[in-house]
């Protein structure tokens, strides 16, 4: 149901890092994201009854689309509920997957209290973004395809906004090849993960918008973190202008759209965060569903950074 992603090998980023770097590129599944893999596996799960009322989720942008097209081939009802400021091309492909789609909300976080509020006055079932264990189950395919067609990483890099495909990947790399280090990446702007790992967790945690929306989540999951900290080795941050810049790095010199939650994960090994050295690294680039309205504004992000138009 799902498509078997390439795993691509970056010249450009080889030449930058002095290491062996490949790109998981999830941008090229089925809805532009690795969200699908999670609905799916999801929503295969639920029975005729828990089905009959058809099914909501709150997303802010991906999910919302592997639901969608998931609930779709099992000709259900889907209800979606997005903040106001998901992205437009995001919002209009979740409509053309067959969906429901209303629009509540400044953050995920008020999306996600409508919907909960409506499934308890429809009974429809819900499908959590990621704090469920078949929704973690579905992501950890992503690691699990990427050591078959690259078996010896030593470091997997991943995006992380709720923790489902961090977590998954922690899972999967940890039990085939528990030597391989995972790292988290968030934005510096939306830091909970980062901050909870950390335990810094006494201070404000950062929380406020970026490019990289895909990320951008107040409250990761509790049985997502409780992985994370069990088998995740580290989780570092990066900011706007580095994910801005890594954005038209992955345009300009591979070729590729790529959306800020992706991008972030690109940023880490480009600007040098790893807390460690790695010779053969991988890079989940979690999705590609990027609004290119954006792009002037990435550039005029990015120029703050020297290294940027340096590639």
């Amino acid at each position: 149901m799902v498509h078997r992603t390439p795993c691509k090998q970056s010249s450009t980023l080889n030449r930058i890092t002095g290491s062996e770097v490949f790109l998981k590129l999830e941008n090229l599944q089925k809805t532009g994201s690795f969200k699908v893999r999670g609905a799916f596996n999801k929503i295969s799960q639920l029975s005729d009854e828990e089905c009959a009322k058809g099914i909501i989720a709150a997303s802010a942008g991906n999910h919302a689309q592997g639901v969608a097209l998931a609930g779709r081939e099992k000709g259900l009802q889907v209800t979606i509920f997005m903040p106001e400021t998901t992205p437009e091309a995001k919002v209009l492909a979740t409509r053309q997957y067959g969906a429901d789609v209303r629009l509540i909300g400044k953050n995920f976080e008020e999306a996600y209290a409508a919907s909960k509020k409506e499934q308890l006055l429809t009974g429809a079932a819900f499908v959590h973004p990621f704090d469920d264990l078949a929704i973690i189950e579905g992501q950890a395919t992503v690691a699990m395809e990427m050591l078959q067609q690259c078996p010896d990483l030593d470091t997997i890099v991943v995006p992380a906004g709720g923790g489902g495909l961090l977590a998954g990947t922690a899972i999967a790399v940890k039990l085939i090849y528990p030597s391989v280090r995972v790292i988290g990446v968030q934005a510096q702007s939306a830091s909970a993960i980062s901050s909870i790992f950390h335990g810094t967790t006494n201070s404000p945690i950062p929380f406020s918008p970026t490019m990289a929306e895909g990320i951008n989540v107040k409250d990761p999951g509790k049985l997502t973190t409780k992985i994370i900290q069990s088998y995740v080795d580290d989780v570092i941050t990066v900011s706007e202008q580095e994910i801005a810049s890594s954005i038209l790095f992955m345009l300009e010199r591979e070729k590729m759209l790529v959306e800020g939650a992706g991008a972030a994960a690109v940023a880490a090994v480009l600007y040098n965060h790893l807390p460690f050295n790695s010779e053969k690294t991988g890079i989940i680039v979690s999705g590609g569903n990027f609004d290119i309205g954006k792009l002037e504004a990435c550039r005029k992000i990015s120029m703050n950074l020297g290294k940027a138009n340096s590639f």
